[in-house]
């Protein structure tokens, strides 16, 4: 029986491409026995076993198809089917629309296409795609990244969190993020682009969306290489008043 409260697990936080002591964008979000592998990106692979075996996920979900986000579904590939796991059926996996052929297209090395299907169950998201996972409530909204890219919100029956994937502030976002538990946001961008379009959050943009949506707290994450953890919190907190942490990797946070 879950309790109603949820943990997120950080994997990796690094933005785009891993540093020496931290993967890429990953996350492990359980209740009550359920575990999903939110966004698989370079390097989160390894810290994910710490806590379960590829075969113990009960999901997985990709925000979007860039590969700090997603790479680490090829050799989660090659080990549920070709390794020391024994597999009794696909893993679910929620991802942008053309997930399956993209990994099939890097996975194929013969004229016969990789199956993929044999190792994952793909269900492509939309906006307002939604599924449950054991006691976790799973709600995908279109988020503006320049590509098909998604937020979600994860809530159980005393819980909620929202992860932003990539994402420029949108409207989307901050309705999705509504008055819950925690906001896990991404702060890539040290300023907006002085010209094209914004793609990322800055730290002062997650001040607001946290701050516009009524998040109760702010973690954030993706932090960009031209910024401190300590710069990130210190500037998103100049635009939101409630309590605002960095996603370490290694850190567990229990919501609810």
């Amino acid at each position: 029986m879950s309790d109603g409260r949820l943990d997120l697990t950080v994997l990796g936080c690094a933005t785009p491409y891993p540093a020496a002591d931290n993967p890429c964008s990953g996350y492990l979000v359980s209740s009550g026995g359920a575990r999903v592998w939110m966004d698989a990106g370079s390097g989160t692979l390894g810290p994910l076993q710490r806590y379960v075996r590829l075969d113990e996920l009960d999901a997985i979900w990709i925000s979007h198809l860039h590969a700090d986000h997603s790479a680490d579904l090829l050799t989660a590939y090659y080990g549920l089917l070709f390794a020391d796991i024994d597999l009794a059926s696909p893993i679910p996996l929620y991802g942008p629309p053309g997930t399956a052929d993209r990994l099939a297209h890097f996975l194929t090395n013969t004229p016969a296409r990789s199956p993929v299907e044999s190792a994952f169950a793909v269900t492509e998201l939309h906006d307002g795609h939604r599924t449950t996972v054991g006691p976790l409530r799973l709600t995908s909204r279109a988020v503006a990244h320049g590509i098909p890219a998604f937020a979600v919100r994860i809530e159980t029956a005393g819980a909620s969190l929202v992860y932003s994937g990539d994402t420029a502030p949108c409207p989307s976002l901050t309705e999705l993020a509504e008055g819950c538990d925690v906001l896990l946001c991404e702060a890539e961008s040290d300023r907006p682009p002085s010209e094209g379009e914004q793609v990322h959050h800055t730290p002062e943009d997650c001040g607001d969306t946290a701050r516009t949506s009524g998040a109760a707290r702010l973690i954030v994450t993706h932090v960009g290489r031209f910024l401190t953890p300590r710069q990130a919190v210190a500037r998103a907190a100049t635009r939101f008043d409630g309590p605002v942490d960095h996603a370490a990797p290694g850190v567990t946070y229990s919501i609810g």
